[in-house]
């Protein structure tokens, strides 16, 4: 019935990476190392992170007619991705402008491009993509009208993961249909505003699943990563295992949470790691693991990721992850 593990819905760039001891602060000039160019962007990061763990995986998204498109185009082959969704012209591929410090951290800048020019058109033309595959899963370096098309796009029993990055806020459409969606602190406080947010994971988590989300995932960086899920009073009661951490969101409906270790590493470079989980837990959820199962695996590809240096050149394959 289903071709494809995931098809993600989503951007391709070219990250142009300079090293630096420190990040500029405003009005600031620093002098960084040498210009590596990498295939990027968030979309096809997930859609290679996918494929080096053994999903069969293709992408739906847009990149220009030039030298940083056929970069990317090619990555997505030699890492296995079903590249046929991959729409060429409209405008130059995306650039992303990343600076990363000697502890890993890194800051982005996204000119979007050729992402920018991916319609609701094209996903309504994708169509056979999205009713072949288990899980689609998005984000939002493409334009916002895309998502929502996505969504309305879903086959029956179909599965959305959404990571919204940027983050901004979202329709109700799209946040109802999140099964999970996958935050980190400063997306959620962007969803939800500062004054709303609360001061714990478990406080974000619980307020955005009350704004319609299915399940939500909080990613934590080295801490890991936190899993919330609603339950009803019927499941409630009959849940004898006593795991997770409950807490009402009204309605005869609790949310239960659930922390997940990662595995510790030395970081390097953090670019694209969060790509990395979001795509390992999406392949998993299509498999049959529980959200906290596959959260807990993404945790390990993620810490896998943050060794080495670059977004896709740093993602581990599946014996990799199996070896921490």
């Amino acid at each position: 019935m289903y071709d494809y593990d995931l098809l993600v819905v989503g951007s391709a760039n070219a990250d142009l990476v300079i090293g630096v001891e420190r990040r500029p602060a405003a009005g600031e000039t620093v002098l960084g190392g040498d210009l590596a160019v990498h295939p990027g962007g968030k979309g096809a990061n997930q859609a290679v992170a996918a494929a080096r763990l053994g999903a069969a995986t293709a992408l739906l998204a847009r990149v220009g007619d030039d030298g940083h498109g056929r970069l990317l185009i090619d990555s997505l082959r030699t890492a296995g991705v079903d590249t046929a969704g991959v729409l060429v012209g409209g405008a130059p591929t995306g650039v992303a402008l990343i600076t990363v410090d000697p502890s890993g951290d890194n800051s982005i800048v996204v000119s979007p491009g050729a992402n920018g020019r991916l319609t609701p058109e094209d996903v309504r033309a994708a169509d056979g993509l999205l009713r072949t595959s288990r899980v689609v899963s998005t984000q939002l370096e493409i334009p916002l009208e895309t998502v929502v098309e996505v969504v309305r796009s879903l086959p029956e029993g179909g599965r959305l993961v959404l990571n919204p990055s940027p983050p901004r806020p979202l329709p109700a459409e799209v946040l109802a249909a999140c099964d999970p969606l996958i935050v980190n602190e400063h997306e959620a406080k962007v969803i939800l505003g500062d004054s709303a947010a609360g001061d714990t994971p478990e406080d974000w988590a619980r307020r955005l699943l009350a704004e319609g989300p299915r399940s939500v995932v909080v990613t934590l960086g080295a801490e890991g990563a936190l899993v919330a899920e609603t339950r009803t009073e019927t499941e409630r009661r009959t849940d004898e295992s006593g795991a997770g951490v409950g807490g009402a969101v009204g309605g005869g409906v609790d949310v239960e949470v659930t922390r997940v270790a990662s595995v510790r590493v030395d970081a390097v470079d953090t670019t694209g790691a969060g790509d990395a989980f979001t795509a390992a837990l999406a392949w998993r959820l299509g498999t049959g693991a529980t959200l906290a199962e596959a959260a807990g695996y993404a945790a390990r590809v993620g810490a896998a990721a943050v060794t080495r240096r670059g977004a896709q050149e740093s993602f581990p394959t599946g014996a990799e992850v199996e070896a921490l």
